[in-house]
């Protein structure tokens, strides 16, 4: 079932069907039941998906990691146990040539995506919600934003994002999405190295809060 939100595409998919339509052959790759909004911004397609960041075939993927680079719970953890030793030993060469410190919050380096189907994983530190008085905004901003910028260096045409900081650093989903969804849309209408962006969220109350935020910016 598709449905038309001004200019946003919203489909509804229940069966392996997916795989083979060509809008979405990037995505083809997820399996089992997904829910998918799609817009355009510019030349380039932004795609809303709930399901598993790890199981995405783009480019890249942007892992929400630790000023470590060593690994961690929720979406960090998942990406290296999935991608496998590489993935680590890449970042621990990061930390000895460009980070000794650990890596800043908003900024990102980019690794191979060892054992994923994503070629790359751009790593990012979000930062802790500490009440939004603390730089938050502008952090998360600049992490959605560094991310992007690193993609579009290299060379990279499509990039999948979680939901950044939302998890174990307790930003409020409600308004981390807002942030998300203005930064990329900013950086689209201005950069056309990108080709697709999509935003994979593991719950289904995070799909539906971008769900809904994304029909208020992209009006």
């Amino acid at each position: 079932m598709v449905y038309y939100h001004g200019n946003v595409l919203e489909t509804h998919l229940f069966d392996e069907n997916f795989k083979r339509t060509s809008m979405n052959r990037q995505y083809g790759a997820l399996v089992g039941k997904l829910a998918v909004t799609e817009f355009q911004v510019g030349k380039a397609k932004v795609c809303l998906i709930h399901g598993n960041i790890t199981d995405m075939d783009t480019d890249a993927i942007v892992n929400a990691a630790n000023s470590t680079l060593m690994g961690g719970g929720g979406v960090d953890g998942a990406i290296h146990r999935k991608g496998g030793p590489k993935i680590l030993e890449e970042c621990k060469h990061i930390r000895a040539t460009e980070w000794p410190e650990g890596l800043p919050t908003g900024k990102a380096v980019i690794t191979s995506g060892g054992n994923l189907k994503a070629k790359y994983v751009i790593h990012t530190v979000g930062p802790i919600w500490r009440g939004g008085n603390s730089g938050e905004p502008e952090l998360l901003a600049d992490a959605y934003r560094n991310s992007l910028k690193l993609a579009a260096t290299k060379g990279l045409e499509t990039i999948a994002f979680p939901s950044i900081s939302t998890g174990a650093y307790g930003y409020p989903i409600e308004k981390a999405c807002q942030i998300a969804l203005k930064t990329v849309k900013e950086f689209l209408e201005k950069e056309d190295h990108i080709a697709k962006v999509a935003f994979v969220l593991f719950s289904a109350h995070d799909f539906e809060v971008y769900k809904k935020t994304v029909k208020e910016i992209f009006r």
